[in-house]
């Protein structure tokens, strides 16, 4: 607002001054500029198409990922192949719960170090600790300037002979461990995890897969935001296999005692 001419601010001391409190406008600026163009900067405040769980653990020999395909619109299960279990390389691999659109930005940006370290070609490859760590530092950068990215990731793979597991959420905590869960799982999925490595605490391959597998389908059957239609992830001293699409069997018939909701 520019000076009222029955201010007690003399208006020649100081051309088009503010009136008691009124604010300055800048020479070429208008209240309605300045209200729209004044800096205002606009942050995500919620995902729009989000991934469910990921499921981690840690074998004797190797790790796995699980995770189903699917990418909820709000809470319309609108995209059913979305794949949020990558392979970066050999020994490496990334799964994403959160913002599809945040992950698919992070995605680029990792296939072009892989493409960069190719480049270099020094012997060097990106190891699953360097990336969970290079992760950590780009989340909490974003937490930090108030804009996240609203993803919770999994980094498994194979270190100096050994499995890695780790997980960061989107304000850049980080911790690893033998079994992980993020999204719904962390509540359904990880005491069946837990439970099962308690029973077996070295187990091979197949149990490792069958335990996975019995997670996915309980959080089929608890997790509105889940499909069937899964990912599982396995990461050896050999390399990395990505098996996609796959559909577990299901049982609904104790749906029938379910009344009261016709």
């Amino acid at each position: 607002m520019y000076a009222n001419p029955n201010s007690i601010i003399n208006p020649s001391l100081w051309p088009n001054g503010p009136a008691p409190g009124c604010f300055f406008n800048f020479p070429g600026t208008s209240v309605t500029s300045t209200s729209s163009k004044s800096g205002i900067i606009t942050r995500t405040q919620s995902p729009v198409t989000t991934g469910t769980s990921i499921l981690g653990l840690v074998f004797d020999g190797g790790v796995m990922l699980a995770g189903d395909m699917l990418g909820s619109y709000g809470s319309m299960a609108k995209f059913r192949s979305i794949e949020r279990i990558i392979k970066v390389n050999n020994s490496t691999v990334l799964g994403a719960t959160g913002d599809i659109a945040d992950f698919q930005h992070l995605k680029a940006i990792i296939e072009q170090k892989v493409i960069d370290e190719d480049c270099a070609d020094d012997g060097f490859t990106l190891k699953p600790k360097a990336l969970h760590t290079w992760l950590t530092r780009v989340l909490y950068n974003r937490r930090s300037k108030f804009d996240p990215l609203w993803n919770t990731f999994l980094v498994a793979g194979i270190e100096d002979g050994e499995p890695y597991l780790g997980c960061v959420d989107k304000i850049g905590t980080a911790f690893s461990d033998s079994k992980i869960a993020t999204g719904y799982g962390a509540h359904i999925a990880l005491p069946l995890m837990r439970e099962g490595l308690e029973k077996k605490p070295q187990m091979t391959k197949e149990e490792a897969r069958a335990l996975l597998i019995n997670c996915l389908r309980v959080l089929f059957y608890r997790d509105c935001r889940a499909l069937n239609k899964h990912q599982i992830a396995t990461i050896t001293k050999e390399g990395v296999t990505i098996e996609n699409n796959i559909e577990l069997d299901t049982n609904w018939e104790v749906a029938n005692f379910v009344i009261g909701y016709e």
